[in-house]
C-alpha cells in the first residue's frame, strides 16, 4: 500500500499535536471540567481508582492528579493511563516525578493495550497474553530529582514495549507486544502492597474514567460505542463516573474550515446520539447505568487560542495566524493531502485572519456527558430516572 493511500490518523501528526497543545488552553480547561466530577465521587478503600483512556502528553492527567491530591490528600491513588504513542508515553512519564513527591501513596500504571483490554491490564487473546511485557518499577529516593532520574532510565523499556505496527484495515497503530509498566515509590511499597497489581487480569472497578477525545470524530456512533465507550463504562465501580469529552464544531475554528471547505462535517456524532447508542449497546445492563449530559449549561465548555489582545488586529502576526490555522485543522482533523493543496493557494491565511478579527480571537467548543454506574439494588423502578431526579435537585 502506498503511503498516500494509507488511512489518515490526525492524532499521529506530532507537529500539529504539539503545536496545538502548547498554543491553546484545551488541556487545562478539560482537566478543570473533569475535576468537577470529584464533587460526586466518594473514595472507598483500598484506593481512589481512575482510568485515563488516552493520556497523550500527560497534561490533563497531571492536572487531575493535582486536583485529586487537593481533595483527597491522604487517600491512596490507583491510576491507569492508556497510550499507544511512545512519544506521548515518554512525555507523560516526565510529568509524574513531582506527583509522586507530593502524593507518595500512589500507583501509576501505563499501558498500550486496546480500550477493551486496558482497564483490566490484560490482553483478550491468549497469544497476546503469552507475549505481554510487564515492568514493575519501584522508584528509589524521596525527591523529585531522584524520581525523575529513575524515570528517565526507562527509555529502553519504552522503546521495547511501545513498538507499533499499522492496521492494514484502518491504518490505526496496533501494539507489537502488549505492555504494562507499574510505577510507585519504593518507600511506600509496604503500604501500597494491596493495590500494586501483578501480571494477570485486574478487576477494574474505577471511580473515574476520563475519555477525552478518545476517537476520531468522523467514526460512526456504533464504532465509538462498541470499541471505546461501552468497554470503558463496564469498567466502572458502583458509583463510578465516566466523563466523555468531544468537539462540537460550533465555534470560530469551524468557521475557518468552512470558508475553505464549505461542505465539511467532521463532527457526526453529537452527545445525544452517543448516549442513545450507548444505552442500546449496554442492552440488559443499561438499567445499572445513569446518563448525564442533556443540559447544555452543564455539558458545553470552551477553550481558547493563547494570544495577546494586541496580536489580534489589522497587523496579526504570521506566527499567530499559523497557530490559529493549525488549531483549526487539527480539531477538524483535515487530512494532509487536502492541507497541502490549500497551503499552495495561500487562501488559508486570509480566511484565518478574517475569522480572528471578527471574533477578537479564536475559541473552540467541546461537549461532555457522564455515565454513572448505579447500584444494582437501585435499578428496580427505573434507577436512571430516579437518579436523574436526584441530580436535578442537587444542581
Amino acid at each position: 500500500m502506498k503511503s498516500e493511500d494509507q488511512p489518515f490518523r490526525f492524532f499521529d501528526n506530532r507537529e500539529k499535536y504539539l503545536l496545538f497543545v502548547t498554543t491553546t488552553s484545551e488541556k487545562a480547561i478539560t482537566a478543570e471540567h473533569v475535576g468537577r466530577e470529584f464533587d460526586w465521587i466518594k473514595p472507598k478503600p483500598p484506593a481512589l481508582k481512575i482510568f485515563d483512556a488516552g493520556v497523550g502528553n500527560g497534561m490533563v492527567l497531571s492536572r487531575i492528579l493535582c486536583e485529586m491530591h487537593c481533595r483527597f490528600p491522604s487517600v491512596p491513588f490507583f491510576v491507569v493511563g492508556k497510550e499507544i504513542s511512545l512519544e506521548d508515553t515518554r512525555l507523560c512519564l516526565e510529568k509524574l516525578a513531582d506527583r509522586f513527591y507530593e502524593h507518595p501513596q500512589m500507583v501509576v500504571i501505563l499501558t498500550n493495550l486496546y480500550y477493551a483490554e486496558a482497564p483490566w491490564l490484560e490482553p483478550a487473546q491468549k497469544s497476546a497474553r503469552d507475549q505481554q511485557l510487564w515492568w514493575d518499577v519501584p522508584l528509589e529516593g524521596t525527591t523529585v530529582h531522584e524520581f525523575s532520574k529513575r524515570i528517565t532510565q526507562l527509555d529502553m523499556q519504552l522503546q521495547r514495549g511501545w513498538q507499533t505496527k499499522s492496521s492494514l484495515k484502518s491504518g490505526n497503530p496496533l501494539y507489537v507486544k502488549p505492555s504494562v509498566m507499574v510505577l510507585y515509590r519504593q518507600d511506600q511499597a509496604f503500604a501500597l502492597a494491596s493495590i500494586i497489581p501483578g501480571k494477570g487480569r485486574y478487576e477494574g472497578n474505577y471511580d473515574l474514567v476520563v475519555a477525552a477525545q478518545p476517537y476520531r470524530s468522523r467514526m460512526s456512533a456504533d464504532f465509538k460505542v462498541e470499541k471505546v465507550l461501552a468497554p470503558l463504562a463496564k469498567s466502572l465501580n458502583v458509583g463510578g463516573r465516566m466523563v466523555v469529552v468531544q468537539s462540537t464544531g460550533h465555534d470560530p475554528g469551524m468557521e475557518i474550515i468552512r470558508k475553505l471547505w464549505p461542505d465539511e462535517e467532521p463532527f457526526v456524532t453529537p452527545r445525544h446520539l452517543l448516549i442513545k447508542e450507548l444505552q442500546q449497546d449496554l442492552n440488559m445492563e443499561k438499567e445499572y447505568f445513569a446518563f448525564e449530559g442533556f443540559n447544555d449549561e452543564r455539558s458545553l465548555f470552551t477553550y481558547h487560542l493563547h494570544a495577546l489582545p494586541d496580536e489580534i488586529g489589522s497587523n496579526t502576526g504570521t506566527s499567530t495566524l499559523l497557530a490559529a490555522w493549525n488549531a483549526a485543522v487539527y480539531v477538524a482533523q483535515i487530512e494532509d493531502v487536502r492541507l497541502n493543496e490549500m497551503l499552495q493557494s495561500g487562501d488559508y491565511l486570509q480566511a484565518t485572519k478574517n475569522v480572528l478579527q471578527r471574533h477578537g480571537g479564536l475559541w473552540f467548543q467541546d461537549e461532555s456527558f457522564v455515565v454513572v454506574r448505579v447500584a444494582e439494588e437501585l435499578s428496580a423502578g427505573n434507577s436512571t430516572k430516579s437518579y436523574s431526579r436526584r441530580l436535578a435537585n442537587n444542581d
